[in-house]
């Protein structure tokens, strides 16, 4: 192949990445930047205003929860550094799911700073069975790739991370690994319980996607739903999400910047609000014939 045939087919490649179905968020991320801001106390938001990431300082430490989206790791690492803190701070990186949108960072961040990584123990195995199930051939970058966790996370798991002690569940649906987690973030003397769940899309719950996968009866649809009933009624005052839209934070970061003395994140019925609205959902999904 000749070097103008080479730079063709880089054109060609480029060109199918933008037709693809989700390339609107592999390219031209920088679109998507938000200027980092304080959650509550101790929980900070670097992540974009698609894909979320948090920091928490620990007191020993910056733990992180998600790396990013594949392609998006330039942004964090500036992002991270405008919020005041360091990267190579970051001791521990807490995966929410085994998914190219939630994993950019890791390959970088841990050669570069040695961040421990954790992940839910199904996903670490889909990682080694079925690499195919992380979507991570949709990156834009070749150079792009999976990885062995550091560290895994069952079910019931108790962590500690500085002076941040995180209670872990597997909430399976959305991928097998998803985890939900628990603790306690700090204002000064004041304490929240913060509660984060995984993964809420239902794009790995359509009929050809579980077909593929060997699920011909849909059973992973009422696996998720008995995910949602499992951390239904656990107690939340800040509830941390996993894509923008699960706790409206671009509208709350509005509200905060006209009303900087009242903070929207704190509200102890949202967790269960939004999670009997994904049941909902589900119920309805699961009903529709076009579905079945």
């Amino acid at each position: 192949m000749t070097i103008r045939e080479q730079y063709e087919n880089r054109l060609k490649q480029k060109k199918e990445i933008r037709n693809h179905p989700m390339g609107r968020v592999l390219l031209d991320q920088e679109s998507r930047y938000m200027e980092p801001f304080k959650i509550y106390g101790n929980v900070y938001y670097v992540g974009d205003s698609w894909v979320c990431v948090h920091i928490v300082d620990t007191g020993d430490g910056l733990l992180m929860i998600d790396a990013g989206n594949c392609g998006a790791t330039d942004m964090l690492i500036h992002t991270i550094w405008s919020s005041g803190f360091n990267p190579a701070d970051i001791k521990w990186i807490v995966l929410s799911h085994g998914h190219v949108d939630h994993v950019g960072g890791v390959n970088f961040m841990r050669k570069m700073f040695g961040s421990k990584v954790y992940l839910g123990e199904p996903d670490a195995l889909m990682f080694k069975e079925h690499p195919e199930l992380s979507y991570i051939q949709d990156s834009a970058n070749i150079g792009d790739s999976i990885f062995e966790p550091d560290e895994i996370i069952h079910d019931g798991d108790i962590k500690k991370f500085g002076n941040t002690e995180i209670q872990f569940y597997m909430v399976p649906g959305h991928t097998m690994g998803t985890i939900a987690c628990f603790f306690n973030i700090f204002d000064g003397a004041e304490v929240k319980r913060a509660g984060y769940y995984g993964g809420f899309g239902f794009n790995t719950l359509q009929k050809n996607y579980l077909i593929e996968i060997g699920d011909i009866e849909y059973k992973n649809r009422q696996i998720y739903l008995n995910s949602l009933d499992k951390v239904r009624n656990e107690n939340v005052d800040v509830f941390l999400g996993n894509h923008t839209n699960n706790n409206n934070l671009i509208e709350k970061v509005a509200y905060l910047k006209e009303h900087p003395d009242e903070n929207p994140f704190v509200d102890t019925a949202e967790w269960g609000k939004y999670l009997d609205e994904k049941r909902d959902s589900l119920v309805e999904f699961m009903a529709d014939p076009k579905n079945n």
